[in-house]
């Protein structure tokens, strides 16, 4: 008897908006175990959907592209455009029903979701009917907009209008109306043509642009910075339900930006300036380790990033801010300390003018080095240098040549960012130096983790100094020719610099 073959399975996949984060668990497991991924491909080859989830798949799955013959509604098909873009999934489901005749599971990917305005619904008309078929929902694209924007999108019984941008002019304008939440998606080059219907309908100011939300390279305008020859197709519009806020927060607002120093470690370290700060934000960015400091406000915000992304956490930050938020970016200790108030006042002097309109403020923070040298005494007291030791942002040749100035100067230092797990030889190299000015008795300090629970001070000298005991949370303090160290009767060990110097 001969067995008949059994027929693959269908699975019509939603990746969410572009964000590998925002993937369903479910989604991940049906990547991992079809035979055959299939995706929609511009003719140059890339493609948004298996970008998501390309760390996923799976050696020797059969990938499929699927390459759209245009991507604007101008052909010369007989047909027109809808006789191609037909022609073109006809044609891909015969291919793709081949490997399901085969016994082989196809996976369609399909950013957002796959039955919201997805193109993989067209593959499902041709295919479900004779196939096991799963639809997989993910996150839309206008859920994943409300979310960065962090305001709600229809609010009791106001209702949500969903608008294609190829809709006509006159017909957008007719359907908008100020009772009403919306939402205008398919941007790209009908861009124009959506302002002057928001203009017509009387509802530009409340509009909030978005392109590629939660994608690395999203942005958040105002309408009117908005180029309207270089909208990205994945672009939107939201028009949110604004009644019953506390206060409306307009397009055209003057947006607010913080840059807030959280002192080092301990929550009563943060002034009342910092704390009201924090409280007043409608969103709050930072590092992620710092922002776990930050604890969590209903209805506001949060983004954390990686520690090495400042450029990038500062231009996020400045353009929620210019869409009318009221953005926190924190930092650990003082923000104007090697961290990112210099990160955020390059980006307004280098971004785009209207930056320079927003209302900026520094809120200063307890530093690393002062909560350090308040542990053991004053080796600080007199006249110091702050060095650090990362050659991220500067070549190690100029850190060589600061620690020789500072060293033959005969400054007592702070060195922050002595070593990590990529940079584990600077902080013996910097020792080797100041060995050659200094004393191997000079007092040096190893400050780990200041204010927090798992903090640790060691004291040591410079001759005595290993490297191995420290790590990026370490603080680490030289003292000077002057700085002297002693015992209180109960064994505590002080260390201070005098204020006077050879006097």
């Amino acid at each position: 008897m001969i067995e008949t073959q059994k027929a693959g399975r269908l699975f019509g996949v939603g990746l969410g908006p572009g964000d590998p984060e925002l993937v369903t668990l479910k989604a991940l497991r049906l990547v991992r175990q079809a035979q055959v991924i299939a995706y929609p491909s511009a003719k140059h080859g890339q493609s948004n959907a298996r970008s998501i989830v390309s760390h996923e798949l799976v050696h020797g799955q059969i990938e499929l592209p699927m390459l759209y013959p245009i991507t604007t509604e101008l052909t010369d098909h007989p047909g027109g455009y809808e006789g191609a873009i037909s022609d073109f999934y006809d044609a891909m489901a015969k291919e793709i029903a081949i490997h399901l005749e085969q016994g082989r599971d196809v996976a369609i990917l399909c950013e957002g979701d796959p039955f919201f305005y997805g193109s993989y619904m067209y593959l499902h008309d041709r295919l479900a009917h004779r196939f096991v078929t799963e639809v997989i929902p993910g996150v839309p694209s206008i859920m994943a907009a409300a979310a960065r924007f962090g305001t709600p999108l229809v609010r009791r019984d106001s209702e949500l209008v969903v608008l294609p941008a190829t809709l006509s002019e006159d017909e957008l304008a007719s359907r908008l109306n100020p009772s009403s939440s919306f939402a205008i998606i398919k941007l790209g080059r009908n861009f124009a043509k959506v302002e002057r219907a928001l203009v017509r309908a009387g509802l530009a100011d409340k509009a909030l642009f978005i392109e590629r939300a939660t994608m690395p390279n999203e942005r958040i305008l105002k309408l009117s910075d908005v180029d309207p020859l270089n909208v990205a197709y994945f672009s939107l519009i939201l028009i949110p339900d604004l009644s019953g806020c506390v206060k409306d927060i307009a397009a055209n607002d003057l947006g607010r930006i913080t840059v807030v120093g959280l002192g080092p470690g301990a929550a009563s370290w943060i002034t009342p300036e910092a704390q009201q700060a924090l409280d007043d934000a409608t969103d709050v960015v930072g590092y992620k380790t710092y922002l776990d400091r930050v604890p969590v406000k209903p209805g506001q915000r949060r983004y954390g990033s990686d520690n090495k992304v400042e450029a990038e956490r500062a231009r996020h930050a400045l353009s929620m801010a210019e869409s009318g938020r009221r953005v926190c970016v924190v930092s650990s200790g003082d923000p104007g300390i090697f961290a990112m108030a210099s990160a955020v006042l390059e980006s307004v002097e280098q971004g785009p003018e209207a930056w320079r309109s927003l209302d900026i403020h520094v809120v200063p923070g307890l530093s690393a080095m002062q909560a350090a040298a308040s542990r053991v005494g004053a080796p600080l007291g007199h006249d110091f240098c702050v060095l650090s030791l990362s050659d991220r942002l500067k070549p190690w040749e100029v850190i060589v040549k600061r620690l020789h100035a500072a060293a033959s100067a005969d400054f007592a230092l702070a060195l922050y960012n002595p070593i990590s797990s990529e940079r584990t030889w600077q902080l013996a190299e910097a020792q080797t130096i100041l060995a050659q000015y200094r004393a191997p008795e000079t007092p040096v300090v190893l400050a780990r983790s200041v204010g927090r629970s798992d903090e640790k001070i060691v004291f040591t000298d410079l001759g005595r100094l290993d490297p191995s005991l420290v790590d990026m949370q370490t603080l680490v303090l030289v003292g000077s020719s002057t700085t002297r160290q002693f015992t209180l009767s109960n064994g505590r060990q002080l260390i201070y610099t005098p204020r006077s110097y050879g006097v």
